[in-house]
């Protein structure tokens, strides 16, 4: 019986059409066969995904401002504001400088993109599994430890840009020199660009965590094939 079941596929695979038999090979080597290319695909789908919800959000309008993810001023500015808020040309120093620090970060968060998703694709085989089977953020902690310098290298003058595009730094720099000039104040440094920034970034990995979580605990968030396929196996 062994011997004409091995016959009948024989003479199938000889006769069929070289298209039909690849179809058929495809088809063998996609069911239910998890491999680690499928899970480095499924990880990259699922930080592109989060990538690209994190930068359309907060790049928006009012996307930092309006948002959880809003830039509060440094808390050393608090005496700043408190201190020249009853000077002219100051009084809304803290909401107009808080105005200014956001839309900077907004502008910025549009050329995130490709400095995020280059990332992306430079992960490796070797931690795949592991990703998917760690911590529900696991993904967006690999991107976070891996890139995060090279991404703040990329981001900052793309930030420092913004913010004098808008005219924070200028502004703020002239509030914190004005404050400076006080008699007996502890001096406050007047260089926004790092913190502005590092706050930028939170947001964008914030949002990306965000989308991981999503796509691990609710089956409606896995919206391909792949997604479903690879994230199946930590369920």
């Amino acid at each position: 019986m062994r011997a004409l079941t091995f016959i009948f596929i024989t003479l199938f695979l000889v006769s069929c059409d070289p298209k039909d038999l690849q179809r058929v090979l495809d088809n063998v080597s996609t069911s239910g066969v998890l491999t680690n290319a499928d899970i480095s695909a499924g990880l990259k789908q699922a930080l592109d995904k989060g990538v690209e919800q994190s930068v359309r959000t907060l790049s928006a309008d009012n996307g930092y401002y309006a948002s959880v993810y809003k830039i509060l001023l440094p808390n050393e500015a608090r005496n700043v504001v408190d201190k020249l808020k009853f000077i002219p040309g100051f009084e809304n120093l803290e909401e107009e400088a808080v105005k200014k620090i956001n839309k900077a970060a907004e502008d910025a968060a549009t050329k995130a993109s490709p400095i995020f998703l280059n990332a992306i694709k430079g992960m490796t085989f070797s931690d795949v599994t592991s990703i998917l089977m760690g911590d529900k953020n696991a993904a967006t902690q690999y991107l976070h430890n891996k890139t995060y310098d090279a991404l703040y290298g990329e981001f900052k003058p793309v930030m420092v840009n913004s913010l004098n595009k808008f005219g924070a730094l200028d502004y703020y720099s002239q509030a914190v020199n004005k404050y400076n000039s006080i008699p007996f104040v502890t001096k406050v440094n007047p260089d926004l660009a790092d913190y502005v920034c590092q706050k930028a970034l939170v947001g964008l990995f914030s949002l990306i965590e965000k989308k991981e979580l999503g796509i691990r605990t609710d089956l409606s968030q896995r919206t391909t094939d792949l997604l479903k396929k690879v994230f199946a196996k930590q369920d």
